[in-house]
């Protein structure tokens, strides 16, 4: 079997070697070219002149106040709100019944004395029957036993309740050593009490009088009845009998 052999001279190396450089060559230079014109057409592109400021062609120019706007917004929404207040019907509550709260009244506690003492219809009834009995006057009427130290009546005390020993002893004098009296005038005041004493006599040193006013803020005396009726504020005259024992008791008198 015989083979065929083929032998290369430097001429056809060459010319095999040049055909792949010209195209290298003209891809380059047509890239370059491509450069080029991107280049010319960026920079024909930029326009270096100043920028034109805007300029208005004339006509009006339309305003709009905002806040006039808001205020009308706000005034219909009240206007609403005040509508559906209006529209809002309350239901009619009966009226609630008063509330009374009961309290017991204040009870004072009087013994039978005192509302006989009240009763002016009973008043006659239990006056002494001696005395000396003032012009006009009624049945059963205090006996008037002179003139007050004012001028006014004067008339004979009436216990409401006789004072005690204890009562009258505090303000005994030290140096009484006998017995005596002592004998003063009081106005009557409400409650059975007197006020406004003032001394009228007494056993001559014994001091007796003083004493007897001085006590006289515990004395209980009926007010005297004129024509029939319980006269308070009117004078009377007390007198006290003081009587020396061993024990220094007293007897009260009028």
């Amino acid at each position: 079997m015989s083979a065929t052999h083929y032998q290369l001279t430097p001429s056809d190396l060459g010319t095999r070697s040049l055909a792949p450089n010209r195209r290298r060559r003209a891809l380059s230079l047509a890239l370059a070219v491509a450069i080029e014109v991107l280049l010319l057409l960026a920079l024909l592109t930029i326009d270096l002149r100043e920028p034109r400021r805007p300029e208005f062609k004339g006509g009006s120019i339309a305003t709009f106040d905002v806040s006039s706007a808001k205020e009308n917004k706000a005034a219909s929404a009240a206007e609403r709100q005040a509508k559906a207040i209006k529209e809002i019907k309350h239901p009619k509550l009966p009226p609630l019944p008063p509330t009374i709260t009961e309290r017991p009244l204040p009870i004072m506690e009087v013994s039978k004395e005192f509302l006989d003492a009240a009763d002016i219809s009973k008043l006659g009834s239990n006056a002494p029957g001696a005395g000396q009995l003032a012009q006009g006057s009624a049945p059963g009427d205090s006996e008037m036993v002179g003139k007050a130290p004012n001028g006014e009546p004067l008339y004979a005390a009436e216990w409401y309740r006789e004072p005690t020993n204890a009562e009258l002893a505090t303000y005994l004098p030290k140096s009484l050593s006998e017995d005596g009296y002592g004998l003063v005038a009081c106005r009557t005041a409400a409650r059975f009490r007197v006020e406004d004493c003032i001394e009228l006599g007494q056993t001559p040193g014994s001091h007796l009088a003083g004493a007897v006013r001085q006590a006289a803020w515990q004395f209980l005396v009926r007010p005297p009845r004129v024509g029939g009726k319980s006269m308070v504020g009117e004078w009377v005259r007390i007198r006290i009998d003081y009587h020396i024992q061993q024990s220094r008791d007293t007897a009260p008198a009028y």
